[in-house]
């Protein structure tokens, strides 16, 4: 009778070979997640120190707006007390309802207009074949190059001299009736995206030119047209150089940024009222921004497409 030599039993649910194998992949595996998670880390990092550089302003201007007077401005950067009472102060301050009314008159206004004039040469530049249209593209960017102090002269003896409207907002107004350079590029490059195909297709069916740009063109480019009101905007309600040339000699006529200027030099020591009239001034544009960033980046983005 011969016996059969035994080998070892094996472990229940082990197989020969396998931890061996598995090793190496387990280690690769922690190695990829933990390299993965450092550079989650990383980019976030850098992300909340721009997002600190950017913030701290605010911050800062925050806190010294509900301080006192005696604190501002000093090395005690949070407040003793919370003077809440300095939005009213500025808030009272006599003219700053008429500078709120005549900067939401002069950036509504301007930018409505700008709109309406720009809208329909853009859209000429963009789908018209006509003799002169290279040259008047040309034109369009040559008046984009050209600083505004250039023409500042010329155009203060005109509107003031000669038409009599210094002392006011109009001679700011009105030249926005008659396109702006830069809208109007904006705009062509949004509407050389647009297929071809879409505005024949409408003449096809009997609209004139216009009734193409108002039925057909206006509702395709309203993401352009939203990033171009948003730029006129804001660069409508910042603007200091201009109503300090036009509107500087009447009170009645200032804007908020002109007059925020003056309010400074009022209160001089007391910068507590000067940040607190600031963050009333930025707040409108930052609630703007926030609502309409979407279609603003979407046009941004979009006007890029087709040269």
């Amino acid at each position: 009778m011969t016996l059969s030599p035994t080998l070892p039993a094996e472990a229940p649910g082990r197989r020969p070979g396998r931890g061996a194998a598995r090793g190496p992949a387990t280690a690769a595996a922690r190695t990829a997640r933990r390299r993965a998670l450092l550079n989650w880390v990383a980019v976030h990092s850098l992300a909340v120190a721009a997002g600190l550089f950017f913030l701290l302003p605010f911050v800062f201007a925050f806190l010294t707006s509900v301080m006192s007077d005696n604190q501002a401005l000093t090395t005690d950067y949070w407040p003793t007390s919370w003077n809440w009472g300095n939005y009213g102060k500025v808030w009272n301050t006599p003219g700053f309802l008429t500078w709120w009314r005549n900067t939401l008159l002069y950036a509504g206004l301007g930018t409505v207009l700008t709109i309406v004039s720009s809208l329909p040469v853009a859209y000429a530049l963009a789908k018209f074949r006509f003799r002169g249209r290279n040259l008047a593209l040309m034109a369009v960017i040559a008046m984009m190059m050209l600083p505004p102090q250039v023409t500042v002269i010329p155009m203060y003896l005109f509107w003031a001299k000669q038409m009599g409207l210094s002392g006011s907002l109009w001679p700011l107004i009105i030249p926005m009736a008659f396109g702006d350079a830069f809208s109007i590029f904006l705009l062509r490059q949004f509407l050389m995206t647009i297929p071809k195909e879409y505005i024949e297709a409408a003449r096809i069916d009997g609209c004139g030119d216009l009734r193409t740009l108002l039925r057909v063109v206006l509702p395709m480019a309203k993401p352009a047209i939203a990033a171009v009101a948003l730029f006129q905007f804001f660069y409508c309600w910042n603007d200091y150089f201009g109503p300090q040339i036009y509107a500087s000699s009447n009170h009645d006529a200032w804007t908020l940024s002109y007059g925020l200027e003056s309010f400074k030099s009022a209160h001089h020591t007391n910068w507590n009222l000067t940040m607190a009239a600031t963050l009333l001034v930025m707040a409108p544009v930052i609630v703007l921004f926030f609502f309409a960033q979407k279609a603003f980046i979407e046009g941004v983005t979009l006007t890029g497409v087709k040269g």
